[in-house]
């Protein structure tokens, strides 16, 4: 009987094990665990910063919180620890640069923006080492502009005017150059430069009439390569002062290109096909436009109009034999007629129903040659993460589908249909906006209406789906007649985090698809995505088993690392190497290389401008060896691809904010909180004798009692040999510098050292080699050594290296090189004042922010507490708050209140 028992239950787990080995073998199932490998082994992040203002003024602080998530898990990233931070210029350089540690996928920081900046469009850049791979697209980076009043005295608006010469395009600038009290500078000599692209192709002098006016004409030589670029002018003023403006030239032509976009990527003859319409203008940006649809025989099938920033949909039928086109109306009356894309005799079309907020309605469309027992398949994924596959079968010309949308992360989901041949045919991309997948945020205890100094005490509760939810939260608190707020434009968490981080290009108001959740928003959204398909995951590279390189690893900590070999570049195992520094008191530590002569000090914790000097000897403590440290190489900076929100006259759009931080400005400058640059007249600067390329003497270079050259040295072996004897009142003991006078008092206190900007031990002297010195700067005299303290009290040897930057690893002795790694940038704290009866403050308030905090949490009860005061200011005052939970979910909410 238990014979008869185990026959068919062999049977049935062979045709398990049979069953399971086929699909292990099917080449489509193959290629889906390929996709999950890859992500499974290369991750990747996205950056949002929540800013406190949507602009600025010279003179401000720009406050910002980074939230960083795990695209495959969609929650706060453990793999990054470091962010970078860049501020950008119009000349797209890198005007500042922060190392921001992490902790729990959150940092924050600020810059300041110093009056030594010019006014213009600015960007605000954010990434991990990590994000790298990816490519700077899917970088956070945002467009901000940044006005000058307080430290400016020419104000320049432009208009630009558009015409046609034939096939040449023609420009013409008219710009007005006054104060900040809009008084105009009339009869200054104007010279300037029209740049294109980086290359100059027009140039001249003009005069400014009574009203301050020049017109600048010019020519665009390539309309199809030259799209954006700007004019450099310099005004000369009555006091013979030069000042130079840079004006955008954000379009040289009045041209609006116009796009169709077949749903799924083709249009297929006999059925019928939605397609989507993109009208932009020169600058980028998005322009309404109405038209018609013939086909070859001149008769009108359909109508269509943009309904947002230039986007709209219509359908069609292609009939056999037919071509299509479209004839397009403008705003100002003129047409042009363009080519619909070429229709196939065969093919697929993937269609999305998304209207619905419950479910995600697909079908699927096929011409009849198609048709068949073939298997298809239709996958739905976010990021590489798999979350939908079907199967159906190609028996009929119609297939429908669908989804529940709970079933899907909230963002772009990438639809894609594949042919029995598991080759990608058609592809569709729709928008989940799951409004139960977010954070709800309440405040309690805000009044409808305070009083200017008014103290304001909130408290912050957080849910998800009705439950506590604790997370990390940034406010902001602004003014709004201070700082009109421009909510479409403005960063947002969740359309960073849910739209724009895996879009390339440009995304015009990106906030708009997040202001409100009706069916009209949800159809614009739907729209931008027909009409811009590009994302961050391609299934080429996954068919080809070609996935990108990841060349650039997470960022865990900061870390010195390295190889060291002989001269001849053989790796040396077993050796010690030596970490020093001397930056915020003396450390050292040591380690050994590895079988590849690796050696990594990580973990390490320093701030920006720390030096470090390593050290490395052979396992038989010879330092005859070749200290090669790892680089990473910098970010690149790209073109600006926010082109549509460049203003061209970023003062003039400001003026109202830059007034009013004007008198603000002025007041700190007042009181000493705000220092203010002063731009001295020209003189000549006759150069010092003993003047020390990047000495790092403290008294200031050359400063010294005596200095020490390089042609002193070129005879020496040794340092010791050098000094002893030509310095008066130096003397040397076993290798040590000492000063006769600190011997004769019996302390005996050797001479500091301070080797390239840091402190080395006094026995050290004789570690360097004379011929890589460029000088010694010997400091005996009280009046050079007390600036070193007590450290000083023996007298300073400050020595300079041929190449003693220390930059990037700077060899000045055998197996010994100096570091200046970046480190972290200090994390300030944003200032709020306190006002109460005892305290009432007599200075005027006129914060443009009121309120930023970058780190309030929430407790296992999801509430936390935080107050301010209010400014001086009446208005309506406004209260964002965005953050995250540790499972990912995201808050963002808006509150008002007054003050009078």
């Amino acid at each position: 009987m238990k014979i008869k028992l185990i026959v068919p239950a062999l049977l049935m787990l062979c045709i398990c094990f049979s069953f399971i080995n086929k699909l292990a073998d099917d080449p489509f199932t193959i290629l889906i665990n390929r996709l999950q490998e890859y992500n499974k082994n290369h991750p990747q992040e996205k950056v949002h910063l929540h800013l406190d203002k949507p602009y600025y003024a010279i003179g401000d602080d720009v406050w910002f919180k980074g939230y960083i998530i795990n695209t495959q898990t969609n929650e706060p990233t453990d793999i990054s620890k470091v962010l970078y931070v860049d501020l950008i210029n119009e000349k797209d350089a890198v005007k500042t640069h922060l190392k921001l540690p992490m902790s729990g996928g959150i940092t924050w920081g600020d810059f300041k923006l110093p009056d030594t900046l010019t006014e213009g469009n600015y960007r605000i850049r954010a990434y991990t080492q990590l994000m790298r791979n990816a490519g700077p697209e899917y970088f956070f980076d945002k467009t901000i502009k940044i006005g000058n009043s307080w430290a400016n005295k020419v104000f320049a608006a432009t208009t630009y005017n558009y015409s046609k010469e034939k096939t040449v395009d023609r420009v013409s600038a008219q710009i007005k150059f006054t104060d900040k009290n809009n008084q105009p500078y009339p009869n200054c000599e104007v010279s300037y430069e029209v740049q294109m692209n980086a290359k100059n192709i027009d140039k001249g002098k003009a005069t400014t009439n009574a009203n301050g006016e020049v017109s600048i004409n010019f020519s665009n030589p390539q309309p199809a390569l030259y799209k954006s670029g700007k004019i450099i002018a310099t005004i000369t003023l009555n006091n013979k002062e030069k000042i130079v403006k840079s004006i955008p030239i954000t379009a040289a032509s009045n041209n609006i290109d116009v796009q169709f976009f077949p749903e799924g990527g083709n249009l297929i003859e006999s059925l019928p096909n939605k397609v989507a319409i993109k009208a932009v203008n020169a600058a980028g940006l998005g322009v309404d436009v109405t038209g018609t649809i013939a086909d070859s025989d001149g008769t009108e099938v359909n109508r269509f109009e943009s309904r947002h920033l230039g986007m709209g949909t219509f359908i069609i039928n292609p009939q056999p034999g037919k071509t299509y086109v479209a004839k397009v109306q403008f705003k100002d009356g003129s047409t042009q007629t363009f080519n619909l894309p070429k229709t196939q005799l065969s093919g697929y079309i993937l269609s999305v129903n998304n209207k619905d907020p419950e479910k995600v309605s697909l079908k699927i469309m096929m011409s009849p040659d198609l048709t068949g027992p073939t298997e298809l398949k239709l996958v739905a994924q976010h990021s590489g993460t798999v979350y939908f596959v079907t199967k159906p079968a190609s028996q009929k010309q119609i297939i429908t589908a669908s989804i529940p949308k709970k079933e899907l992360p909230s963002g772009i989901i990438q639809f894609t249909l594949f042919n029995g041949a598991n080759v990608p045919v058609c592809e569709r991309l729709a928008f989940v906006n799951n409004i139960e997948d977010r954070i709800k945020t309440t405040i309690e205890n805000l009044q409808p209406s305070y009083a200017k100094r008014g103290k304001v005490d909130i408290n912050l509760n957080s849910q998800f789906n009705n439950k506590v939810s604790r997370g990390s939260f940034s406010v902001a608190v602004t003014n709004t007649a201070v700082v009109k707020p421009d909510p479409e434009n403005e960063t947002n968490i969740l359309s960073t985090m849910l739209l724009k981080s895996d879009l390339a290009g440009y995304v015009e108001q990106p906030n708009h698809y997040f202001l409100k959740n009706d069916a009209q928003t949800a159809q614009d959204l739907d729209e931008l995505l027909l009409t811009q398909g590009w994302r961050r995951f391609s299934w080429k590279n996954v068919i080809n088993n070609s996935m990108p390189a990841a060349p650039f690893k997470a960022e865990k900590s900061l870390a010195i690392s390295g190889t060291l070999t002989s001269y001849g570049g053989k790796p040396l195992p077993n050796s010690k190497v030596s970490l020093f520094s001397s930056s915020g008191g003396f450390f050292a530590i040591d380690t050994l290389t590895d079988a590849q002569g690796r050696f990594n000090f990580d973990n390490l914790i320093f701030t920006d401008s720390t030096k470090f000097l390593v050290q490395g000897r052979t396992a038989k403590n010879k330092k005859n060896v070749e200290i090669k440290l790892d680089a990473v190489p910098g970010q690149i900076v790209t073109k600006n691809k926010n082109t549509g929100d460049i203003e061209i006259n970023v003062n003039e759009a400001l003026s109202g904010y830059l007034k009013s931080s004007n008198n603000y400005f002025d007041e700190l400058t007042k009181r000493g909180l705000l220092e203010r640059s002063i731009i001295l007249n020209e003189v000549n600067i006759v150069k010092k004798r003993d003047a020390v390329p990047n000495s790092a003497n403290l008294n200031g270079s050359g400063r010294a009692d005596f200095v020490v050259t390089a042609e002193m040295l070129e005879n020496c072996v040794t340092l010791s040999q050098c000094l002893q004897g030509r310095i008066a009142g130096l003397m040397i003991e076993n290798g040590t510098a000492y000063l006769m006078r600190s011997m004769s008092l019996g302390g005996k206190q050797p001479m500091q050292i301070i080797l390239d900007g840091m402190r080395v031990e006094p026995d050290f002297l004789d570690n360097i080699m004379p011929t890589d010195v460029q000088s010694i700067e010997v400091l005996k005299s009280i009046g050079n050594t007390a600036i070193y303290g007590s450290q000083g009290g023996g007298g300073v040897l400050v020595i300079t290296t041929k190449t003693g930057n220390g930059a990037s690893g700077s060899r000045f002795v055998p197996g010994i090189i100096t570091y200046n790694p970046k480190g972290y940038n200090l994390i300030r704290e944003f200032y709020s004042p306190k006002y109460d009866a005892t305290s009432p403050g007599t200075q005027p308030d006129l914060r443009s922010t009121v309120y930023w905090q970058p780190n309030i949490v929430t407790n296992t009860e999801g509430k936390a507490a935080f107050s301010f005061f209010n400014t001086d200011e009446a208005g309506t005052y406004r209260v964002v708050v965005e953050g995250i939970d540790v499972m990912g979910h995201l808050a963002r909410a808006v509150y008002t209140y007054e003050v009078k």
